[in-house]
């Protein structure tokens, strides 16, 4: 945990928070902070700051807060990933957390496995709470927004044309595809594939939405994988 993240639920004062549960654990077996040491700290969908320890115990924490910086500026991305299997999906929208994105869409697509969309990971709650660990890691607490697309062909023909507009627009492809551009601080949509990558009929229709086909060299990287290369190869590290 590199930043104490707090909700609004924690807050007793606007400059004062309790914690118990995970948190409080993690600051006193980890942290191992005593009264009267103070910890990076952010609210979620807010400023990132200091927390200082007024009193700490087994059972709870009381903390006085200087919350007065801005978060880091977001990546410029829309990220569409087709829906991994179940047992990634937690390392998937960690990463994307840490590193900066905050619009995520898990697409169907043909090598998806129907059973997929029935894991209790998809729940909104599990994506929090997953979500949360990840700004934890990278310092942030904007929180990213995700959405499940269970219909590849109406997403592709009825919205991906106009996420795409005025935008680089790229599609992870290794077969027929260019080098992957060089990094720039750009609008841009990436759509990654599922293990075994899209069929030729979904390249084609996203192709014909707007999207350019780019490839990593000749490694073939699983997804999870793929999601922080491409997302270091596309962008400067400075826009982080």
């Amino acid at each position: 945990m590199n930043l104490l993240l707090l909700e609004d639920s924690d807050f007793t004062a606007a400059n004062r928070v309790t914690l118990r549960g995970r948190r409080l654990q993690h600051i006193l077996e980890v942290h191992q902070l005593a009264s009267g040491a103070s910890v990076r700290a952010g609210r979620l969908n807010g400023a990132i700051g200091s927390a200082l320890v007024e009193h700490i115990s087994g059972s709870e924490a009381q903390l006085r807060v200087d919350l007065t910086r801005e978060p880091p500026p977001p990546l410029p991305l829309t990220l569409i990933v087709a829906l991994p299997r179940p047992k990634m999906i937690k390392r998937i929208v960690q990463t994307i957390a840490t590193m900066g994105v905050k619009k995520l869409v898990f697409l169907n697509s043909y090598r998806v496995e129907k059973s997929y969309w029935q894991s209790p990971l998809l729940e909104p709650e599990k994506l929090h709470q997953q979500l949360l660990l990840g700004l934890e890691q990278g310092v942030d607490t904007l929180l990213p927004d995700i959405r499940l697309v269970k219909r590849f062909k109406p997403f592709v023909e009825d919205e991906l044309p106009q996420l795409c507009a005025g935008k680089r627009a790229l599609v992870a492809h290794p077969r027929a595809a260019s080098t992957c551009p060089e990094p720039l601080a750009q609008e841009t949509v990436l759509v990654i594939g599922p293990e075994g990558g899209f069929i030729d009929y979904e390249i084609d229709k996203l192709i014909q939405a707007g999207c350019q086909s780019v490839h990593l060299g000749p490694r073939i990287l699983r997804v999870e994988t793929a999601v922080p290369v491409l997302l270091g190869k596309l962008f400067p590290i400075t826009g982080w």
